[in-house]
């Protein structure tokens, strides 16, 4: 069993590196082959049928999973789930084109609305097929069919170089790859057992599914505020800047997602290492293991920040052309998340873990409502990028902030060790831009990394070296 579930992590792991890095390579050819203006057109379009997208599925994955291996007649159970997917999708892919058509009044992104919004309905009934997966234990086949999914898209792009045509038709090309990918998901990953005679025999009734969106409210709130963080600032962007402002906040977006790959997998791997401690009441090992992994999260998270603060200006125009200036400013401004997003991942993995899922749920909604006000407030005296970005910044610290206060009662971290974390980025942050001024930046990133690096050593002999004093010390015999 546990050989099996290694297998399942790791999978799942590399098939979302190599996702993340197919995609993030398809945005770097549409930014170089297209004008700003296009390419911010085409992402409008594509932050709308995400945002919709995220609320489509109504959250009953995680129910669908946990319902699955409680029900007798499982094939009659999965044709009512996919057939409830596809007819959420019919519904919120209307909800898109609402949208679309009552905020937006440039032509362009309507078409473009109406062609990636299908998406919404393939992606419903592809992630109905992945709970299947998971229900079954069956990771492996998701894992291999997402990696084709955005080689596919990555392909897309690459017919760019080929011969050049519009934004609308590579939109096309995209929809034709994604129910290619829909098809291997019906062909493979549900073991051929799904066809269109299964899903029209397949009885629901709209009482049922009400009744079971309403006993699941809070999956759909968990499921779809992490989608919408990111993507409304798009949004927000498109009606209050300028296009081109679109295209510099995505491009940043996509270098942060890439850093974030490694926090998130290694994610994967502790959460479970804090429900085996918390289900064996073991409280030492669980705050051990918590202060550990917060150590170098924190250390990642500052380097990633003054790499990214030194060297944007020169990887940006690399990946993306010279078209995007804004980009630069934009991503060293994003990056001050990064201080703390990884951290702020890994307390929220801690206190699902130990029960509290709906207090993350509500920390979730305050920091989302943070950002929101932050948004538009800032924006209504400021008109600028930067509005967003420090909105997020401080949404997250506010996130990060409730968090400490929740595992302080829990006796999981103290104010000492809070006061240590925030003090140390502050100074940090201030001294690297201080220096940044009249030092070359690869001597200065090298001088911050190596003293990091130095200080992080200490602490660990520090640690090691207490603690085997400790040892010691309750070994000793008493007279």
């Amino acid at each position: 069993m546990q050989s099996s579930l290694v297998k399942n992590s790791a999978w799942g792991i590399v098939s979302n590196i190599l996702q993340i890095l197919f995609i993030c390579a398809f945005f770097a050819i549409v930014a170089r082959k297209y004008s700003s203006g296009e390419f911010a057109r085409f992402l409008v379009s594509t932050s709308v049928y995400q945002i919709v997208a995220a609320f489509s599925s109504m959250g009953l994955g995680q129910w669908f999973i946990r319902q699955y291996v409680l029900e007798d007649d499982k094939l009659t159970f999965t044709g009512k789930f996919l057939k409830t997917q596809i007819g959420l999708g019919l519904l919120f892919y209307v909800v898109n084109l609402i949208f679309a058509f009552v905020v937006y009044a440039d032509v362009q992104i309507r078409f473009l609305c109406i062609i990636l919004g299908t998406n919404i309905i393939f992606d419903n009934l592809i992630n109905a097929i992945r709970s299947l997966n998971i229900a079954e234990n069956q990771q492996r086949k998701t894992a291999a069919i997402l990696v084709i999914d955005g080689f596919l898209k990555l392909v897309s792009g690459c017919l760019l170089f080929v011969h050049p045509f519009s934004v609308v038709i590579l939109s096309v090309i995209m929809i034709v790859a994604r129910v290619l990918t829909l098809g291997l998901f019906i062909k493979l990953g549900s073991s051929n057992s799904i066809n269109i005679k299964f899903l029209w025999r397949a009885k629901i009734s709209i009482e049922d599914l009400k009744l079971l969106i309403i006993k699941n409210w809070q999956f759909i709130i968990i499921g779809s505020i992490s989608i919408i963080y990111w993507k409304m600032g798009n949004i927000i962007i498109s009606k209050t800047l300028a296009l081109s402002s679109v295209a510099d906040y995505e491009i940043a977006f996509r270098i942060f997602s890439v850093l974030l790959i490694l926090p998130i997998v290694a994610s994967s791997t502790i959460y479970p290492q804090f429900i085996k401690h918390f289900n064996e009441g073991n409280h030492a090992a669980l705050t051990r293991l918590y202060r550990t992994v917060f150590f170098i999260y924190t250390l990642f998270a500052i380097v990633s920040y003054l790499f990214m603060y030194s060297f944007s200006g020169w990887i940006l125009p690399l990946a993306f052309g010279k078209g995007y200036p804004g980009s630069v400013l934009c991503t060293q401004q994003m990056f001050l998340t990064f201080l703390i997003l990884p951290t702020v991942l890994l307390q929220a993995n801690l206190i699902v873990a130990i029960g509290l899922e709906k207090l993350d749920m509500w920390f979730n909604i305050i920091s989302l409502g943070v950002n929101v006000v932050g948004c538009f407030a800032g924006l209504y005296f400021i008109r600028e990028l930067a509005v967003i970005n420090y909105s997020v910044f401080f949404s997250f610290l506010v996130f990060h902030i409730l968090q400490d206060i929740l595992l302080i009662r829990k006796k999981i971290t103290t104010i000492k060790h809070c006061l240590l974390f925030y003090s140390g980025l502050l100074l940090i942050v201030l001294a690297y831009h201080h220096f940044t001024i009249s030092t070359n930046p690869v001597v200065l990133f090298i001088l911050f990394s190596g003293g990091i690096f130095l200080v992080a050593v200490s602490v660990v002999l520090f640690k090691k070296r207490k603690s085997s004093f400790n040892l010691l010390t309750l070994k000793k015999p008493t007279i």
